[in-house]
Parts: C-alpha cells; sequence; structure tokens
C-alpha cells in the first residue's frame, strides 16, 4: 500500500472520528430540539449514524463521479488504473476501522459480531484493492449501495424523535428509502454480474490468481443475497405503511440495531 492510500486510511479514521466525538454533537444539539432529551445509548447511535450518512454521501458521489468519468477504469474494469477509485476504497476502510473502534468501545450497547464480520471482511476484500490495485472498477461499483444509507438513517432519526408513522416526512422518506435501496442495490445486479461474467476465462482475470478470485466472487455473492432480504424487508414495511396496516409497530425494514449503515 501505498503513503498516499495510508494517509487517507488515517485522515480518514481521525476525521470520522472527531465527526462522531466533536461535530455531531455540536451541530445536532442546534438544529434538533429533541436531541439533548435522548438517553446516552440513543445519543451514542444517534452521531454514529450521522457519521453514517457522511461517508455514505461521501463515497457515494465520489463512486458516481468515477463511473461517470474515469475512462481508464471503464475501459479495462480488471485491471485499470485504480488511483481514483483507492482514494474512495481508502476513504471507506477508515470509516470501517473507525466503525470498529466504536463498536468496541460501546459492546454493551451497540455491539454485533455480524457487522464485525462484516467489516473485517470487507476490509480483507478492499486490501487487494489498496495493495495490488485490482478490481478497481467493481470495487467502486459497490460502494454506490451508500447511496441507500442516508435514508435508513434518517428512517432511524424519525424514529427515535417519535415521529408517527404515518407523518408525511416519515411516509415520503419511507418510499424514497425504498426506491433507492431497489436502484442502488437490487437493479444494479443484472448489469454487475454481466461484468463479472465477461471476465471469465480472460488474461485479466487469470492474473488475479486464486485468492482474489474468490475474495471478489463469494463476497459478491453474499452482499446480493443480503441486499434481496434487505430489500424484501422494506418493501413489505413500506407497503404496510402505505395501505394503513402500520398500526401495530412494524418490525424495522432493517435491523433497527446498527442497522445496514455500512459500506458493502
Amino acid at each position: 500500500m501505498e503513503t498516499r492510500e495510508l494517509s487517507v486510511v488515517a485522515g480518514s479514521f481521525v476525521g470520522f472520528q472527531f465527526l462522531f466525538s466533536v461535530a455531531s454533537p455540536r451541530l445536532s444539539l442546534a438544529v434538533t430540539t429533541g436531541y439533548k432529551q435522548l438517553p446516552p445509548t440513543k445519543l451514542t447511535e444517534w452521531n454514529s449514524r450521522l457519521v453514517s450518512t457522511v461517508h455514505a454521501l461521501i463515497v457515494g458521489l465520489f463512486c458516481l463521479y468515477i463511473l461517470w468519468f474515469d475512462d481508464a477504469v471503464n475501459a479495462n474494469p480488471v485491471w485499470g488504473d485504480p488511483n481514483l477509485v483507492k482514494l474512495n476504497v481508502a476513504i471507506t476502510c477508515g470509516y470501517l476501522l473507525y466503525d470498529l473502534f466504536l463498536l468496541a468501545c460501546n459492546w454493551s450497547t451497540m455491539g454485533d459480531s455480524f457487522f464485525v464480520c462484516h467489516h473485517l471482511a470487507a476490509l480483507y476484500a478492499y486490501g487487494y484493492v489498496l495493495t495490488r490495485g485490482v478490481l478497481p472498477y467493481f470495487a467502486n461499483f459497490r460502494l454506490i449501495s451508500e447511496l441507500s444509507t442516508p435514508f435508513v438513517n434518517q428512517r432511524w432519526f424519525y424514529e427515535v424523535l417519535k415521529y408517527p408513522r404515518s407523518h408525511r416526512l416519515v411516509v415520503l422518506n419511507g418510499v424514497a428509502m425504498a426506491v433507492v435501496f431497489f436502484v442502488v442495490r437490487i437493479a444494479v445486479m443484472p448489469s454487475y454480474w454481466a461484468s463479472v461474467f465477461a471476465t471469465f476465462g480472460t488474461p485479466e482475470f487469470e492474473r488475479l490468481g486464486l485468492g482474489a478470485q474468490v475474495a471478489w466472487i463469494t463476497s459478491c455473492i453474499a452482499l446480493d443475497v443480503l441486499n434481496t432480504i434487505w430489500m424484501y424487508k422494506i418493501a413489505r414495511g413500506c407497503y404496510k405503511v402505505l395501505t394503513g396496516r402500520g398500526g401495530r409497530k412494524v418490525k424495522a425494514d432493517v435491523d433497527e440495531k446498527h442497522a445496514n449503515n455500512h459500506t458493502d
């Protein structure tokens, strides 16, 4: 890994930690009247989700820029020039390390072995991108899924502030969450897998080696299975709210505890 990527990972870690411990509490206290009434455990998760939203917007928009304008990566998805992608992945790795640290420090209230495994697996997979510069197109493409995270977090913000599920803002956010989640995680699957299959048997694919090939394909399959399950839960919850069947508190569209606000 080059010094530039290491610096970005470290800077990202420090920056997200500063946002969590300093910027988020001050900003939330200034703009949200209900923030100071929250119990300590909710305050921690509130700040965590705000950081998650900021990370998602940064890497999600950067991802779109690379997909639209980085001709080198689009021309050779396996071995194209990875410079911009490595920056985006380095930001994400810094965030994942920050979030692992946060989980460890608040394990009694936020600890979740699933997300520890998720983060470690993601760091392992992204390590190939940072150290070998491989699969830049596919690594970047996966980060587009982060664009659904702000809506998932906003849903939690409304719920913890006790907004009724029939509130117009809650309903609009729920619909937007379902639509964006479908677009960036489900609708893109055929295009993504078509690009994957197109590399099979090519010299570029063979150059990856077995380790990178297995890490790439298995992580993609696992991720898409999870995305399909989450999409089903989100669609079911959205349907209940829109049809007025959500009188009883509907189970969260995705896991309420530190919901899917992590990179894939």
